[in-house]
């Protein structure tokens, strides 16, 4: 009887333990990152780690853009209740009256540094693009005027998702952007980086925003590479909330343009 009794707790023993196993092997799968079919899973790595760095990275933050680094947002910047999409416009509405007109933007772009016909050129395409999508009415306006309230309506696809279409910011979606495309440094990206990135950012048919998305990126890898010819996570993170443009235009005229 003994033997009988210590068989069968052996038995039960080996099946709980071949379940555990068994659902072991479950999570791991049901948290798998990488397909074996699906090679690009693999050469695109994605962070698995960030709940120990940052508090629900996954969450859309409305009003700070934070990373691993940083998980409060930038130290300093004031948000003003603005979506981080609103303060990442906000640089450019020099009277502060809400609304971004061409020669504010202008203004903006003189300030950061770029010369008058880049200056010129960005405006007209920032404002032909976006002015329309953001008036408060059907009727256009040959002023061309960008509403800062209803700037997530200007949000185009193709891009890296780190706005959500209410212009909040989502901090897992900045970190995977370097963890997939960041090769040669960790968190920083090089220019031929960046067009690898944009091209996998793109949807199918989205002409437009293939084009934005690359102008984006390129005009900041312009404004905040670093000596080495790195556009860093941090330059990056600053840009979506508009700090960046604050420090940019604070440095001497001529001074290399860059974030530490």
């Amino acid at each position: 009887m003994a033997d009988a009794s210590m068989v069968k707790a052996m038995a039960t023993a080996m099946e709980m333990m071949a379940e555990e196993a068994s659902a072991t092997a479950k999570r791991e799968v049901a948290m798998a990152t990488v397909a074996e079919k699906a090679p690009v899973t693999a050469q695109r790595h994605v962070r698995a780690d960030l709940e120990t760095k940052l508090p629900k990275p996954y969450m859309p933050r409305a009003m700070v853009a934070p990373d691993t680094e940083n998980v409060d947002g930038t130290w300093g910047h004031k948000h003003h209740n603005l979506s981080v999409l609103q303060q990442h416009a906000a640089f450019f509405d020099w009277d502060g009256d809400g609304i971004i007109y061409p020669w504010e933007t202008f203004r903006g772009l003189r300030d950061l540094g770029f010369n008058v016909i880049a200056s010129f050129i960005f405006m007209v395409l920032i404002h032909v693009a976006m002015s329309y999508p953001t008036l408060p009415s059907w009727l256009p306006s040959l002023f061309l005027p960008i509403y800062i309230q209803n700037i997530h309506k200007a949000k185009h696809g193709s891009d890296s998702a780190t706005y959500d279409t209410e212009g909040r910011f989502i901090p897992a979606n900045l970190e995977n952007t370097f963890s997939k495309y960041a090769r040669t440094v960790p968190d920083k990206l090089t220019l031929k980086e960046i067009w690898c990135m944009t091209e996998a950012n793109r949807n199918a048919f989205d002409f437009f925003g293939w084009f934005a998305s690359k102008l984006e990126w390129g005009v900041l890898y312009i404004l905040a590479k670093d000596d080495e010819g790195f556009l860093s996570k941090e330059a990056v993170r600053r840009c979506f909330d508009g700090s960046l443009f604050e420090y940019c235009a604070k440095l001497p005229k001529g001074a290399t343009k860059k974030t530490e």
